[in-house]
């Protein structure tokens, strides 16, 4: 799934001080994807941001965090580390210069195998925390794991600046000093390590897992380099996962299908491959609409659309069956069953069903009634979807997108039951701050008429 467009609307929300709206949306992007690295570097930012507008209130914020910290303690130690991560999440939404909550955060975030958003946790620390040498040798470690050996160096110098003698640090800093002079071409200046790279090809390799972005002829030559290795052992998954993401980054996604789906059939419980592979079938089915407008096949835009809908229904509900607790995850499921809905009463049965069954959350609540009261209205049930839909609309802003629909939906109801008075009223609110949002203009213009 691309999460640009959320990415970008959280950014702007923190330009705008909007930060509780900035800090959901950065909170619902990591339940979908918890290595996510823009968005928990974003999280941070946004509850630095939002603490230091507010002035005063420490004993109520150091009160009201204790109970989640707590919780997180104890999950880390039951080995239950995602879980760990939200609780803590949830504290330091509260406290987020806390140095042992961000240390403790990304602890559980490595262990629980999301080495991007751990670096960006330790990265954070770094900066409020700039005296803890933990925190900087790990944020050393996390770089170094990405590919960015300069900055893994940095910070290990930082470290050693703070416990001269610390051992875990010099001996990682004589390794990486290598490999920052040998990305330099100053091999005759590697004096802390012990290996050299032995020919080019092995050179080349490095300097590419190093690069956070490659040329096309690169990519090509990395791709080249790949399928020699998957030639010689067709069973190895770690080059089918990086032949995936050369493919897709070359602008063949059908060919990246085809390796993630290989690799998926050797590890059929892995959710980062099975989000992968769902990430993938849907750009190919772009592919195939954006093909058919082109050439002005309507007919067959239309149905590559209804396939599109459709599988990511299914996609959904496969990583659903994979981390059927994941709120969030369940939530976007109920979400493109009632988006599929349209009349199709069993799609909401479905939907409600299973937003029924959620353990209430508090920043979900909004999006969870709001879910509800569309499928209510499928199923012909105005009042109640207008029950649901009051219940979603308080305390959310209507210039927010959340806002903005809770009230065209209110106004869509309105309208059915005959109540035109009501109806103008809630698309006015739309009106006043967003003209161009669906056709509320011409509603309010056949409305006044």
């Amino acid at each position: 799934m691309d999460f640009t467009k959320h990415l970008a609307k959280a950014e702007e929300a923190v330009r705008r001080r909007n930060y509780d709206f900035a800090i959901d949306l950065y909170r619902q992007l990591l339940d979908l994807d918890a290595d996510q690295e823009d968005a928990r570097r974003g999280l941070r930012r946004a509850a630095l941001a939002r603490f230091e507008a507010k002035k005063g209130g420490k004993l109520l914020r150091a009160i009201g965090g204790a109970m989640p910290l707590t919780k997180a303690r104890a999950m880390a130690k039951m080995g239950r580390h995602e879980a760990a991560a939200k609780a803590l999440e949830d504290y330091l939404a509260k406290s987020p210069t806390d140095e042992e909550a961000n240390l403790l955060l990304g602890i559980c975030l490595e262990e629980a195998g999301h080495t991007r958003s751990a670096k960006a946790v330790y990265e954070f620390l770094a900066e409020v925390a700039p005296k803890n040498p933990e925190g900087l040798k790990r944020a050393g470690a996390m770089f170094q794991a990405t590919g960015d050996a300069p900055a893994a160096l940095e910070y290990y110098e930082r470290a050693l600046a703070i416990d001269p003698r610390d051992q875990d640090a010099l001996k990682a800093r004589k390794n990486l000093a290598a490999e920052v002079a040998l990305s330099d071409n100053r091999l005759d200046r590697v004096d802390h390590s012990r290996q050299a790279v032995a020919n080019a090809e092995e050179t080349k390799s490095l300097e590419r897992a190093r690069r956070r972005h490659l040329s096309r002829e690169e990519l090509e030559e990395e791709r080249e380099r790949l399928e020699a290795r998957f030639a010689e052992d067709a069973k190895d998954r770690a080059v089918m996962v990086e032949l995936a993401d050369v493919h897709d980054k070359l602008g063949d996604p059908e060919a990246a299908l085809d390796m993630a789906r290989r690799a998926l059939d050797y590890a059929r419980d892995d959710y980062d491959l099975t989000v992968r592979v769902g990430t993938l079938t849907g750009k190919t089915i772009k592919r195939r609409i954006a093909k058919a407008g082109k050439e002005g096949d309507q007919e067959a835009a239309d149905r590559a659309e209804a396939e599109l809908r459709a599988h990511e229904v299914e996609d959904f509900r496969r990583r659903v069956a994979l981390r059927p607790t994941d709120a969030a995850l369940v939530l976007e499921l109920a979400r493109r069953l009632v988006e599929t809905a349209s009349g199709d009463a069993a799609a909401a049965d479905e939907a409600l069903g299973l937003l029924q069954k959620l353990p209430p959350e508090q920043r979900l609540a909004g999006d969870v009634a709001l879910l509800k009261g569309r499928c209510f209205q499928v199923k012909g049930y105005a009042d109640l979807a207008t029950k649901e839909l009051e219940q979603a609309l308080q305390g959310t802003p209507p210039g927010d997108e959340r806002g903005k629909e809770i009230l065209y939906t209110l106004g869509l109801l309105a309208e059915e039951q005959g109540d035109r008075e009501a109806a103008r009223a809630h698309f006015g609110r739309v009106f006043e701050v967003d003209i161009a949002y669906r056709d509320v203009s011409e509603r309010m213009e056949r409305l006044r008429s």
